[in-house]
């Protein structure tokens, strides 16, 4: 079956068509967008006529559920939702951070900017989650808290732009970046399932946030201001 896999968790706009018969995979990812909005439905697109495929061929979706941020992970599961509603496909949430993990041997901490001088992350053991997700400065990780067997052997996926506030007992260890890919996102899926509802994984409120409503005056009564007698 032919798979389309969406992540807008990151800076990254990740998409890719996975042929789950034969494991093959064409991702198409643009780096450190802020405009998932406006390229998300054009990637797709484009990214179909790279295949050589269209909507009809398409036999499930798969999106990243986060963490991260809410403008972010409202583009890719309303999407998501949208194309599997007009295409009658199922669509299956993963966690971001177990799609990033898949493949990787021994044990990782997998992190990715959560803006506010803060990291989403979680810990891994052969793919396989031991602790997570979570929210928290770069300076209060400790692995020793992690659920890992071995933290002093653990690597990290890290942000180099935020690399330098990592505490002193873990900022030596190996480190490489990387964001999901369609083969990781799809194969975290259990696409023989029935899909659960998407939850985005927040893990914080978000920025914007309704005004709360303003008192009103004692000296209205009924929508009327009561004028004192004379």
């Amino acid at each position: 079956m032919k798979v389309l896999a969406l992540d807008t968790a990151t800076t990254d706009l990740v998409t890719g068509i996975v042929d789950t018969d034969t494991g093959e995979s064409i991702d198409r990812v643009i780096s450190g967008t802020r405009a998932h909005n406006e390229q998300l439905i054009p990637t797709i697109e484009e990214l179909l006529a790279d295949a050589s495929l269209t909507y009809a061929d398409l036999s499930a979706i798969v999106v990243g559920t986060g963490p991260g941020p809410f403008t972010g992970l409202r583009v890719g599961m309303a999407t998501a939702s949208a194309l599997g509603v007009a295409l009658n496909l199922p669509v299956h949430g993963v966690c971001t951070l177990d799609a990033i993990a898949h493949g990787r041997a021994g044990e990782w901490l997998v992190a990715i900017d959560a803006r506010r001088k803060e990291v989403y992350w979680a810990t891994f053991a052969d793919g396989e989650r031991r602790s997570g997700p979570n929210v928290s400065k770069p300076e209060t990780l400790d692995l020793s808290a992690a659920g890992l067997a071995s933290p002093e052997s653990t690597r990290l996926v890290f942000p180099e732009s935020i690399a330098l506030r990592l505490p002193e007992s873990i900022a030596d260890l190996p480190r490489e970046w990387a964001t999901p890919r369609a083969a990781g996102l799809v194969a975290c899926a259990d696409l023989s399932a029935e899909p659960e509802p998407l939850v985005p994984l927040y893990l914080r409120r978000p920025d914007a946030v309704e005004p709360q409503a303003k008192p009103r005056s004692a000296a209205l009564v009924g929508g009327i201001e009561e004028t004192p007698a004379s």
